[in-house]
Formats: C-alpha cells, structure tokens, sequence
C-alpha cells in the first residue's frame, strides 16, 4: 500500500505539471500543441517503450513507459479543456470495468481457467457496449499486421481457430503453394491476393504459439539493420562500399556476421574478385 500511495503521489504530481504547462502562462510549446500532435507523440512512445522493453533494460522501461504515461495525461487534458470529460472519469471508468470484468476475483469467488477467463472477458464485452458482431470495435486505424492480429484473436475468443501453432503452419504451406502456382502464371493481381492470404496465415501461428507479430517483425528488422551496418563498417574498414561487392562477397560477409565472427574481406579479397559466379538463393 505504501507503493500505491507513493504512485498515487508523483501521478497527481504529473497532472499537475501537464496542467501548468498548458496553461496561459505555461509553456508555449506545450499551449501550441493539438491533440492530434499529441496523438503523433503518443504512438512514436508506444514504439519506444515497446523496444525498451524487449532491450531488456529496466531503466529504459522505466524511462519510456514514463513516457507513454505522460502522453495519456497530455491527451486527456484536452478533453479536460473542452468540458468532456476529466482524468478523473477515465480513472473510474478503467476502474470500474478492471472489476466488472473479473467477478472470480471481485465477486463471487470461482476457479477459472485462463481460457475460461478469456471467454468471459469477451462475453462481457459484447453485453456491456451491445455489439451486434464479435468483431465490432476493432480499431480501424490499427496498422494491418496489428489489425490481422487482433481478428485472430477476437475470431479465437469465440471458438473460431485452429487447435495449436502446426495447423495453422499448414494453411501456410498451403497459401504458399498457391502463390507459387501465381507467380509461375505470372498473374500479379491474383499473386498479390495469395500474398495477403500467406502474411494472415503467418500472423495466426505467431498468435497461436504467444507472439505479437509486430513485435516479432519489429525484431526481425532490427536484427537485419544491425547486422546490415555490421557488414557496412566491415567493408569500409577494406575502404569499399557495398554497391562495389559481388553478390557471392556480400553473402560471405554476410554469413560470417551471422556467426559472430570478425568480419573482413582482406584474407579473400584477390581470390573472390574473379571465382566464379554461383547461384543462391526522439521529438521532444
């Protein structure tokens, strides 16, 4: 309880300081700003935090989650402004539905699986904003990948899903296959169509073995961003540029800094210029 008075103390100490900077003798910067350059702020600290997280840095989780929570006090002051609603009502109504929507834990006590709390979660859902489709109120503006995410997840909470990871796998292979038959076509419009199917497929066995494929893809492209600048130093310590390298040098490189090893072309240099060509495949 000490903790929860402590936080309960530096968040009213945030509110404040959100509404002094608003204010007309607040920062100017601050009092120019509009919601919707907030709503920018906002999502590019979601990502930060995001990263910080997965960096495994505490202190960077702490830093960045600070953050986020600062742009949903910022955000809220608008509303505040316009005699919508206050932090207060936001607090209450989070409060309110955290409780509602675990009665085996405020309410008459139950023993429930993770998946029968899920399914209950969900039911109360569609009661409470009567919602004619289990899959009214996704976020529209969520990007694609998120998007497909969610709908595996909601069409799962209901029933709709396959029994583990490998099933989902196969609908892979099987949308795989039906975009190499349209590439051997050549029928680009039906090939992008195949494509489309083979990435919502993917996203469905992340989900199914615990993964957001955000998250996942996030990792994967930070992963080739790092290794590709590795190779770029490598080769500017030979004083070359990676527009200047065989396809077959840049692989080898490329493999050795995959298996953390020194990367340096000095000890092939001369031979691999002429041996043959083989086929392989913040803002604020």
């Amino acid at each position: 309880m000490k903790a929860a008075t402590e936080a309960g103390r530096r968040f009213r100490q945030l509110v404040e300081i959100i509404a002094r900077l608003r204010s007309p003798r607040g920062c100017p910067w601050d009092r120019a700003r509009s919601r919707r350059d907030i709503l920018n702020y906002f999502l590019e600290e979601v990502y930060e935090a995001v990263e910080a997280i997965n960096s495994r840095n505490p202190a960077a989780a702490r830093e960045e989650l600070g953050d986020v929570l600062m742009e949903v006090v910022f955000l809220t002051r608008f509303y505040e402004e316009e005699g919508l609603f206050t932090l207060a009502d936001v607090l209450k109504g989070i409060n309110q539905k955290m409780i509602e929507r675990h009665p085996h834990v405020f309410g008459r006590k139950t023993r429930l699986s993770p998946e029968a709390v899920l399914a209950g979660w969900q039911k109360n859902k569609l009661l409470e904003k009567k919602r004619r489709s289990i899959l009214d109120g996704l976020p529209a503006s969520a990007p694609s990948l998120v998007y497909a995410y969610m709908l595996g997840q909601r069409a799962a909470a209901h029933g709709f899903d396959w029994p583990e990871a490998g099933s989902a796998l196969e609908k892979v292979k099987e949308e795989m296959g039906e975009l190499e038959k349209s590439l051997k076509k050549k029928r680009n419009r039906e090939a992008a169509e195949e494509l489309g199917d083979t990435l919502f497929s993917l996203v469905n066995v992340c989900r199914l073995l615990g993964f957001n494929p955000e998250v996942i893809l996030w990792q994967a492209n930070r992963k080739f961003e790092r290794r590709l600048r590795q190779l770029e130093r490598a080769l500017k310590r030979e004083g070359r540029e990676v527009s200047e390298c065989s396809p077959e040098e840049l692989d080898r490189v490329w493999e050795t800094i995959k298996k953390n090893k020194p990367a340096s072309l000095s000890t092939e240099n001369k031979r691999s210029r002429n041996f043959p060509r083989q086929k392989k495949k913040k803002s604020r």
